[in-house]
């Protein structure tokens, strides 16, 4: 009998604590309707090359990666629409046969590359940059559904912090880090679309990479970017 009734004292103050933990566990369950999505984003381009001058051509592989944060600030009830601004971090690297040197005066020397002609391992310039991402953003969200469409579309201000010019060949290397000529600021035009995970992602430069008084065999250098890739975008 004494075990009887201890057992029965036993459940019934447990009866409070297993009431809590239920409603605990429904408090967990609750759907936010005030979410944000897609707060951090990593993704990877192949970039090309656009406005060169003759002669100059792109060659070997040309590839970026790109991350950063994006304050989603939804704009309507259904939370379907939104702006995202950002700050982000991306490298960036560019094959070609546009040799980057200076002369004994200490001025920019631009020259194309014939294989041909000039033997040569590596060519290519490499750009580090911050920016700040500012998007107009679709989606068929939901709080409960983690899969959906998204279309955002935007603009992407960047600052080249750092810059180098990589020429290799047997015997020889030319590195060329401070120049004049580059544009550091730089404007670009983004699109990524997709679905769930998989997104595809677009950039397009609206300002040349070098300035309009750069001059090579009189034609002006202006070269512009186009990166195609995937992003990926984390809450």
């Amino acid at each position: 009998m004494k075990f009887l009734f201890f057992a029965i004292i036993a459940c019934f103050f447990s009866l409070p604590i297993l009431a809590q933990e239920n409603n605990d566990e429904e408090q967990i369950t609750i759907i936010d309707s005030l979410y944000r999505e897609d707060q951090f984003y990593v993704g990877f381009s192949f970039n090309l090359l656009g406005d060169l001058p003759r002669k100059v051509s792109q060659s070997g592989f040309s590839g970026g990666a790109h991350l950063g944060f994006i304050r989603d600030m939804p704009v309507n009830e259904a939370r379907t629409l939104a702006l995202g601004i950002g700050l982000g971090w991306s490298i960036n690297t560019y094959g070609q046969n546009l040799f980057i040197g200076e002369n004994e005066g200490g001025e920019t020397i631009f020259q194309a590359l014939d294989k041909n002609e000039v033997a040569f391992d590596t060519n290519r310039f490499t750009s580090y940059l911050v920016e700040a991402p500012i998007e107009f953003r679709w989606r068929s969200s939901t709080p409960a559904d983690f899969n959906f469409w998204r279309v955002y579309a935007g603009l992407k201000p960047g600052y080249i912090y750092y810059f180098k010019s990589n020429f290799k060949q047997h015997n020889n290397q030319v590195v060329q880090t401070k120049l004049d000529e580059l544009n550091r600021f730089r404007l670009g035009a983004t699109l990524a679309v997709g679905y769930s995970k998989v997104n595809f992602y677009f950039y397009y430069s609206l300002n040349p990479f070098f300035d309009g008084k750069t001059r090579f065999s009189q034609e002006t250098i202006g070269v512009k970017t186009f990166k195609i890739g995937l992003m990926f975008y984390i809450l």
